[in-house]
């Protein structure tokens, strides 16, 4: 199956309801094309379409960073499970020098850069499809959204960037109170009201806090 085919014929261009200046690729009907793509992309062994969706703490997280450019003017940042791509975006509408969008869906990667060609940012902005929890590759600033939804992976997630963050990374979080996040390890900078899909979410807006780690 063709990645960009796929995401062309089951999604459509819109702004992003809490970053306007951005466009994306997702879906209208959240529901039927999460049950189409496990369906058909379940057979292969592929994840939900987490790609097709302007999540909430993604939302808040691109809202700050282009509200507050000198985060990432001039930085090497790290998106990390990018998704639709939306906060890598952000940073380069805000000025980052590059930035690698990081996930493990092929069709994330599909939908990153078809994304970021769309607000015309693809060239600083480079899918990366590789397992990075645990490394270190000099970035500037690391960004991540939506991640402290499972126990194991959030525990994982939450050592490897608190280590980021000790060894002089700028590291923020976008999360709208997820079950895993860890609050106690946590300042908040900034809280934001984000619209999302009713579908997918337990409620039409969602009180989302923008984050980084103590110390």
């Amino acid at each position: 199956m063709d990645p960009l085919a796929f995401i062309r014929a089951h999604t459509a261009l819109r702004p992003v309801p809490h970053a306007p200046a951005i466009r994306l690729h997702v879906a209208d009907e959240a529901t039927e094309l999460w049950g189409r793509t496990e369906e058909e992309l379940g057979e292969i062994g592929l994840p939900p379409p987490f790609w097709a969706f302007a999540w909430a703490g993604g939302q808040a997280l691109a809202a700050y960073v282009l509200e507050n450019p000198e985060t990432v003017a001039g930085a090497r940042v790290l998106d990390f499970a990018s998704g639709s791509g939306l906060v890598a975006i952000a940073a380069a509408i805000a000025g980052a020098a590059s930035i690698e969008a990081s996930d493990l869906d092929p069709f994330a990667l599909a939908a990153i850069g078809l994304n970021a060609a769309v607000n015309g940012v693809s060239d600083r902005i480079a899918a990366k499809g590789a397992d990075l929890i645990g490394r270190d590759e000099g970035w500037d600033c690391v960004l991540a959204a939506d991640i402290f939804y499972e126990r194991d992976l959030a525990a994982r997630v939450g050592d490897w960037l608190a280590a980021l963050h000790a060894r002089g990374a700028r590291v923020l979080l976008g999360d709208p109170g997820r079950a895993y996040l860890p609050k106690e390890r946590l300042e908040n900078l900034a809280t934001y009201e984000v619209p999302v899909t009713r579908a997918l979410e337990d409620a039409e807006i969602k009180r989302t806090g923008v984050w980084r780690f103590r110390g």
